[in-house]
C-alpha cells in the first residue's frame, strides 16, 4: 500500500489529472469529515457505506435512499476511491457527508474510524481493504459486503492468496449476487455468505419507472421505423455501427458515446459525415434530414433506451462492456461485443435469449437483422429477465435493518 501511495504521487507529480486528485483528495479526507460530521451521540446510529467508483455507488443507491426513507434519524457517511465517483456525488443528498476513503494503511484506517465512529460499515462488490476490515473487526463494528461476486481467478483463491482470504472472515455477512459465488466460497470453508443478488437491479428498474421524455429524441424516432440505441461506445462500436447503417438506409441509429471529449466527437463525425447532427445542435430541421443522432451531453443515457427497438451496449471490444440491464429493462434485446464473460448479467442475458455477442461485423450483421426483425420477442426475454433478478434491496435491507 505504500508503494501504492508512492506511485499516485509519482504520478500527481507528473501531470496526471486523476492521480494528483486521488492523492490530494485522500490525504484530507479525515479532516474534511471532522467539519462535516456532528458530534456522535450514544444514541444516534451512523453507518458508513462505501463504493469504489459510480457503479458501486448505484448499487448502494437503494439501499442508502430506502434507509434514509424508512430511518431519517439515521446518520450515513459516503466514501468513494475514485475520482470520478466522489466528484459526481460529493453533493448527494441523502446522506450526511461524502469523502474520499483515505488510503488503506493500518495508521489511516485507526484514524478514520476514530473520526466516523460507524455502528455499521457496508462495502460494495470488490472492496476488500485489509486494513479498514481488521480494524472494524477488532473495534466489533458489524461489517458487510453486498452485491459481490467471486471467481476462481481472483486474489483469494490463487495458492498465495491464502493471507487475502482469511481477510473475508472479518465480514459480519457476505451477500453475494449468485449461487457460483456462494458455492466457491464454501469450498473454502467461508461460510458467512448469502445469496441475495445485485441491488443494481432495483436501481435500473426504479430508474425506467421516472425515465424522462426527450423531445429531440421523440422527433427523431417519430414515424416508427428501426432504430438502434447504442450506449457507451467507443471506436471499435462506432466502426461497426456505421458500417451497418450505411449498409440500412432504412435504420435510424442514436449514438452516445463513452467519451465526448471533441477528440473523440471529431473521430464519429467523420465516421457518419452527411448523415447526423450533434444533440446540442439539433432542431425540427435537421432531425427531419439525417438517420444518426449523436448525444453530446451525459447523464441521459437511461432514459434514451426506451425510445429504441434493438440496444447495442459498447466496451466488449476492449476491457470490458459497459451497463447492458440498462437497456434490457425496457424490454431492448441487447447486443455487445466478445469481453463480456466477466459480467453475469451479460451471460445471463444471452442464456435468456435476451442478449447476442458478435466478434466482428459478420455476426454483427446477422445479429442486429435478426434483434430488429424480432425485437419484441427478443426484447421480452431481456426484461423478463432484468425482471427475475429484483428484490436485492429488500432481501438485504431486512437483514441489516429490520
Amino acid at each position: 500500500m505504500h508503494i501504492y501511495i508512492f506511485l499516485v504521487w509519482l504520478a500527481g507529480l507528473f501531470g496526471h489529472k486523476k492521480a494528483r486528485m486521488l492523492f490530494s483528495g485522500q490525504r484530507k479526507a479525515t479532516d474534511a469529515l471532522r467539519l462535516k460530521l456532528p458530534h456522535k451521540s450514544s444514541k444516534q446510529q451512523r453507518i458508513w457505506i462505501h463504493a469504489a467508483s459510480v457503479g458501486e455507488f448505484e448499487q448502494a443507491r437503494p439501499i442508502i435512499e430506502r434507509l434514509r426513507n424508512e430511518k431519517p434519524e439515521t446518520e450515513i457517511v459516503l466514501t468513494f476511491f475514485s475520482p470520478s465517483g466522489y466528484n459526481l456525488r460529493k453533493d448527494y443528498d441523502k446522506v450526511n457527508a461524502v469523502t474520499y476513503l483515505p488510503f488503506a494503511t493500518r495508521r489511516n484506517a485507526r484514524m478514520f474510524l476514530d473520526v466516523v465512529k460507524p455502528d455499521m460499515a457496508i462495502f460494495v462488490k470488490y472492496e476488500f481493504w485489509p486494513a479498514y476490515l481488521r480494524e472494524l473487526n477488532k473495534r466489533g463494528v458489524k461489517t458487510y459486503s453486498v452485491s459481490s461476486i467471486f471467481r476462481e481467478r481472483q486474489a483469494f483463491f490463487r495458492w498465495w492468496g491464502k493471507p487475502y482470504l482469511n481477510i473475508l472472515r472479518f465480514f459480519t455477512a457476505i451477500y453475494v449476487q449468485d449461487e457460483v459465488s456462494a458455492r466457491l466460497l464454501h469450498s473454502y470453508n467461508i461460510n458467512n455468505v448469502e445469496i441475495a443478488g445485485d441491488t443494481r437491479f432495483d436501481r435500473v428498474h426504479a430508474i425506467a419507472q421516472q425515465a424522462k421524455d426527450i423531445p429531440q429524441i421523440a422527433r427523431f424516432v417519430e414515424g416508427g421505423g428501426k432504430v438502434i440505441i447504442a450506449g457507451s461506445t467507443w471506436q471499435p462500436d462506432e466502426e461497426l455501427l456505421s458500417r451497418y447503417i450505411n449498409d440500412n438506409p432504412d435504420v435510424k441509429l442514436v449514438l452516445a458515446p463513452h467519451e465526448i471529449h471533441e477528440a473523440h466527437l471529431h473521430q464519429i463525425f467523420q465516421l457518419f459525415e452527411g448523415r447526423y447532427v450533434r444533440f446540442t445542435e439539433a432542431t425540427i430541421n435537421n432531425l427531419d434530414a439525417v438517420r444518426v443522432l449523436v448525444v453530446d451531453t451525459m447523464g441521459m443515457l437511461s432514459s434514451i433506451y426506451r425510445y429504441g427497438q434493438v440496444a447495442y451496449i459498447g466496451g466488449g471490444f476492449g476491457v470490458g462492456i459497459h451497463n447492458t440491464i440498462e437497456a434490457a429493462v425496457y424490454g431492448l434485446p441487447v447486443l455487445f461485443g466478445p469481453n463480456y464473460r466477466n459480467f453475469r448479467e451479460a451471460c445471463a442475458l444471452i442464456d435468456a435469449g435476451g442478449g447476442m455477442s458478435v466478434r466482428n461485423y459478420r455476426e454483427f450483421k446477422t445479429a442486429m437483422d435478426e434483434a430488429l426483425a424480432n425485437h419484441e420477442e427478443i426484447g421480452k426475454k431481456a426484461s423478463d429477465y432484468v425482471v427475475s433478478e429484483l428484490g436485492a434491496t429488500d432481501k438485504i435491507y431486512n437483514k441489516l435493518f429490520n
